[in-house]
């Protein structure tokens, strides 16, 4: 497989005012590539549930979007920190470790990573105290 499209995005810790424009960013070039749309709404809930995830529980990150010549697409979600500590309990519907701030502006119901992993056709997920890496793949039918 190789990489025949390569963007990588910065997300900022906290920075709720532009909590999104990644994700609509990419899903707007996908778009203009021709993915498939029922293909591209899943990439766009997994991309916007990921990248606020950044933006709420590490401190910041990046996301790397590769489009390979086999029509799969990547997106690699990564950060410095602080880990999940118990990937398990977090994958669980409703848990939730967000502050009161991102709760009391709608976010933090706990439904991130199980919609997720609902969404994409592969789903890994490696975390530590030194940062989180989630890679998701989605594949056009």
């Amino acid at each position: 497989m190789n990489s025949v499209i390569h963007e990588e995005y910065s997300v900022a810790q906290y920075d709720f005012a532009n909590a999104g424009k990644a994700s609509s960013s990419i899903k707007e070039h996908l778009k203009q590539l021709g993915v498939d749309p029922q293909v591209l709404r899943r990439i766009a809930v997994a991309c916007y549930e990921s990248e606020i995830n950044l933006i709420i529980h590490a401190y910041g990150g990046d996301i790397i979007l590769d489009v390979f010549d086999d029509g799969t697409i990547q997106l690699i979600f990564k950060d410095e920190g602080p880990g999940i500590e118990d990937i398990e309990k977090a994958m669980t519907p409703g848990f939730s470790t967000a502050s009161e701030k991102a709760r009391s502006m709608g976010f933090g119901a706990g439904m991130g990573l199980p919609n997720i992993k609902r969404v994409s056709d592969e789903f890994d997920i490696q975390s530590s105290s030194e940062g989180t890496t989630l890679t998701l793949r989605f594949k056009e039918s």
